[in-house]
């Protein structure tokens, strides 16, 4: 029996997992688990690097120590983040400062900056992703024009995912599907856009070699072995961007299916065996990011939960501490199609007051001002599920088909109203699982690496042997009132454009 030890970081916690793969299905172990979050210094945001090493550390030691007492060691150890954010290394391969978080105020502005030096179309020809001001490319902008000394000094860029692998392993590479998020990799030419950067007025000396989903690195570093009493067990580049890791373990076949990886982001859209990087993807404003194999996931970043996170984090400041599981039925039983919110307005992405922003949304645009705890989480579901709609529609006419089925994976999929919602809202069928994806999907491109299966398919074949999934069908009932919200939405999205 194999044991793979994976570690999945993301903006709210990490976890450390043992995927085992026994008799032909997968189970999983958590082994630990640990916070995570932005760490605001004066007026920065950042993430606390080396407290996250130390807990890698933590949980490299007590999974080490249950493969020992079971009397199966381990076989490779692989580990994915969030994408976007990077560490900075001096020639000493000193960390120059704590990591910036993607929410950090560095980068207000600075998608307008780029594109007062370069037109929008020539930075989405050469990297075909969506413009978010939070991208790498954005960041590393705003420390160019700041004359940052941290920049100045950097010998080596690697993003998070990159940078813990240096750490176990003392190999310096770039994952490629964890570089695609950055808004300086060129898709079609698959390399980095140096031209973009030399443009930009960025340097671009410190990127190094992209090396593809599942190259193995080498072997963990004797020191960190030693602290974590383990053998010096293969480290695995593996799917480094978690949702290239959620989206292997979509328990799916064939072609004709839509995707979305649901938490605190929704990214929604399909594989496909080459960029799609045209006028109707500028205008739709799609991304082109690197999946498994050397595929490509064609997506729409989306606001996802994360409206209805911060509203709980609001509540729960104020002294009322709601579970998930409670907002959701209190959003079941507040009135259906009241008001509704653009996701995609940058006003929800920063941490703050969300409720009092989805409420001024709601006044600004002339609509009833939700009150309630439920009425306002019922405005960012309904809300959020008429944006899956938009992009759908849309991921239909790039793919040329109607695609009728959509795989809800990742936490988000343990929302039944959510599911239900866009199952009607949609008109398609939704499965909901597996909600562990991420980490699946982390294990999958370590037993890949290692030989221990032949194929992403045939991974994709052992999840759906080895996990329930839900589905949802649309209630036919429901189309007509999900219909006449639709136009209101689109109305919304119209006056906001």
């Amino acid at each position: 029996m194999s044991r793979f030890l994976a570690f999945d970081l993301g903006a709210e916690s990490g976890r450390a997992v043992v995927g085992r793969i026994d008799r032909d299905r997968l189970y999983l172990d958590e082994i630990h688990r640990f916070p995570n979050g932005a760490v605001r210094v004066l007026d920065s945001l950042h993430w606390d690097a080396l407290r996250l090493w130390s807990e890698i550390k933590h949980g490299l030691a007590l999974a080490a120590r249950r493969a020992a007492d079971d009397g199966e060691p381990l076989a490779s150890i692989g580990l994915d983040t969030w994408g976007i954010d990077f560490g900075l290394l001096a020639a000493d391969d000193s960390l120059l400062g704590n990591p910036f978080t993607y929410r950090d105020r560095r980068t207000q502005g600075m998608l307008d900056e780029a594109l007062r030096r370069v037109p929008r179309a020539e930075i989405y020809r050469q990297t075909g992703v969506q413009f978010m001001e939070i991208n790498s490319l954005y960041q590393l902008l705003a420390m160019a024009r700041a004359v940052s000394p941290a920049l100045a000094g950097a010998r080596t860029l690697l993003n998070m995912p990159d940078l813990f692998n240096f750490w176990l392993s003392g190999v310096k590479a770039s994952e490629f599907s964890i570089a695609t998020t950055t808004q300086f990799y060129n898709p079609v030419a698959r390399g980095w856009a140096h031209d973009l950067l030399d443009r930009l007025d960025i340097p671009s000396h410190f990127l190094g070699d992209i090396v593809p989903t599942g190259t193995v690195l080498g072997r963990l570093l004797p020191s960190v072995a030693a602290e974590a009493c383990c053998d010096a067990v293969q480290v695995v580049a593996a799917a480094g961007h978690d949702t290239a890791a959620a989206v292997a373990a979509v328990p799916a076949a064939g072609e004709d299916w839509i995707y979305i990886s649901s938490g605190t982001w929704s990214l929604m859209g399909i594989e496909a065996p080459q960029p799609i990087i045209d006028e109707r993807s500028l205008a739709y404003d799609f991304t082109n990011e690197g999946g498994v194999g050397g595929t490509i996931r064609f997506l729409k970043n989306i606001v996802g939960l994360w409206m209805v996170q911060e509203c709980r984090r609001e509540w729960q400041r104020a002294g009322e501490a709601l579970t998930y599981d409670e907002l959701t039925r209190l959003a079941a039983e507040a009135p259906a199609f009241g008001p509704l919110v653009v996701p995609s307005n940058s006003r929800f992405v920063p941490l703050g007051d969300m409720p009092g922003r989805i409420q001024a949304a709601c006044a600004e645009s002339g609509q009833r001002v939700p009150q309630t705890r439920g009425e306002i989480v019922r405005c960012a579901l309904e809300s959020l599920t008429l944006e899956y709609r938009r992009v759908a529609e849309r991921l239909d006419e790039m793919a040329g088909r109607r695609l009728p089925v959509v795989h809800i994976i990742g936490g988000g999929s343990r929302n039944g109203l959510l599911n239900q919602f866009t199952a009607d809202a949609t008109a398609r069928t939704v499965v909901a699982g597996p909600v562990e994806a991420t980490a699946i999907g982390n294990v999958l491109v370590q037993a890949l690496a290692l030989g221990e299966i032949a194929s992403l398919a045939e991974g994709r074949a052992l999840v759906a042997r080895s996990f329930d999934v839900q589905t949802f069908q649309p209630a036919p009932e429901a189309g007509a009132a999900w219909d006449a919200a639709y136009e209101r939405f689109l109305g919304l999205r119209e006056s906001r454009e």
